[in-house]
């Protein structure tokens, strides 16, 4: 039956709409005031976290007052709205009520969000409002809102446009339910686009926090700009700023755009507790000794890439894949010789192949071949042996086709000990055989 009625009531409208024109009312232009500088500055903060809009599409809002038609006021107030809002993390919605063919019907539409506020997106929602037809359900349309404000979280401004026509009390009973429902977590402004303005003064009463303004009165770029404030920003606390919250203001902090958690010192800089240039909280090597070089993760530079960091390094310049000591030396670790001779025992062979393998990787590469022993016997008696264990290594290397050219050799006798002599286990390790790439 309500569709029948519809139908013969739109046969209806259909001629009155032609009677009228489709006449446009001029919109309304203005340089928006620019509020990002303000904001950017500190000056300004944030007071939502959220915004949601009931815009008024019924059949009043189709009316002219003061010499303007209502929907095209309302739609040019909230294109300058969107246009003044400045670059905020927020989240926006638009809802709209009539908007409808069918003049009889009872209709609310969620048109946008809740969703990130986008600037583009918002104006799209607003143009895309159809013509201005249908009953006005503003108490259906905040009651819809209130849930459409569910998942959102933080402060919440609710802004209701419309000419406050052909409404009872129940708008305004919606409206004390919503705020309700989310107490000083929400307020509620209307902006009045007729005649109506008692019943919107007590829809932006109910929210406790908000206002109610003419939409006339929001007609340039300072009153919108004002508006725009009141809802959505304010004024920064007064006192020295400490945008980075690590503790120290503004005006005295080096290190302004410090991460939020990290420690700092009096200038507000992350700390750099070794001194070497890099902060702690990027630092993989935090207890580097001071005036050590460092790469950017803040480790000690191990040049050749040996596993010993440079300022260890007692041989910085060992080729690659060579086996090094703790002290970064290329030392033929396990070579043996039978006691008091210069003979290699066969089961060293492999060792001294993986030496072979590392010249022959690096064709460039000369060596010194250094014979050490530990200080069992006399001086020249070890002085001797450590010629003949380095010269004996040289002669294998030689034997396999390494060039003469890139091999010399010394002995050093107990002359270069690398640990105590007092015990089996140091002698052990002074027994030895080095390579010293020669550059």
């Amino acid at each position: 039956m309500k569709e029948k009625k519809c139908l013969s009531v739109l046969l209806v409208c259909i001629g009155f709409m032609l009677a009228l024109g489709c006449a446009t009312q001029k919109p309304m232009v203005f340089e928006s005031k620019d509020l990002n500088t303000r904001v950017n500055a500190g000056n300004l903060v944030k007071k939502v976290d959220a915004f949601l809009v009931i815009l008024d599409a019924s059949s009043s809002m189709n009316e002219s007052y003061g010499g303007c038609k209502k929907e095209k006021l309302a739609q040019q107030v909230l294109l300058g709205m969107n246009q003044t809002i400045p670059d905020l993390e927020i989240s926006g919605a638009l809802r709209t009520l009539g908007d409808t063919w069918c003049p009889v019907i009872d209709k609310t539409t969620l048109v946008y969000g809740p969703t990130s506020y986008s600037k583009s997106d918002f104006e799209s929602a607003v143009q895309d409002v159809g013509w201005p037809s249908g009953k006005t359900p503003m108490a259906k349309a905040i009651n819809a809102a209130t849930k459409d404000l569910e998942p959102v979280e933080g402060q919440i401004a609710v802004i209701v446009v419309s000419d406050g026509e052909d409404m009872d009390n129940a708008p305004v009973a919606a409206a004390e339910a919503m705020k309700s429902q989310y107490g000083d977590r929400l307020c509620i402004y209307t902006i009045v686009t007729g005649s109506g303005e008692t019943i919107m003064e007590k829809i932006a009463q109910a929210g406790k926090c908000g206002f109610s303004t003419q939409a006339g009165d929001l007609t340039s770029a300072s009153e919108m700009a004002d508006f725009v404030k009141a809802v959505f920003l304010k004024e920064a606390a007064s006192g020295p700023m400490d945008s980075d919250g690590d503790g120290v203001y503004d005006d005295k902090d080096r290190c302004p755009g410090t991460p939020s958690g990290i420690r700092v010192d009096s200038v507000g800089c992350p700390l750099d507790s070794d001194g070497d240039g890099v902060y702690d909280h990027k630092d993989k090597c935090p207890n580097t000794p001071r005036g050590v070089s460092v790469t950017r993760q803040g480790c000690p530079l191990d040049t050749d890439n040996d596993g010993i960091y440079d300022y260890l390094d007692a041989c910085p310049h060992t080729p690659e894949h060579a086996q090094v000591n703790e002290k970064g030396c290329w030392i033929l670790e396990g070579l043996r010789f039978d006691t008091g001779k210069s003979t290699i025992k066969p089961r060293s062979y492999p060792i001294l192949n993986e030496v072979v393998t590392v010249l022959k990787r690096n064709p460039e590469l000369k060596i010194r071949i250094e014979g050490h022993t530990d200080n069992v016997g006399g001086q020249a008696y070890n002085q001797r042996l450590s010629e003949q264990r380095a010269k004996a290594v040289k002669e294998y290397l030689l034997s396999v086709g390494i060039d003469e050219n890139r091999l010399t050799s010394k002995g050093y006798g107990f002359a270069k000990p690398i640990a105590s002599n007092e015990n089996a286990q140091g002698r052990a390790q002074n027994r030895r055989v080095e390579l010293t790439p020669i550059r």
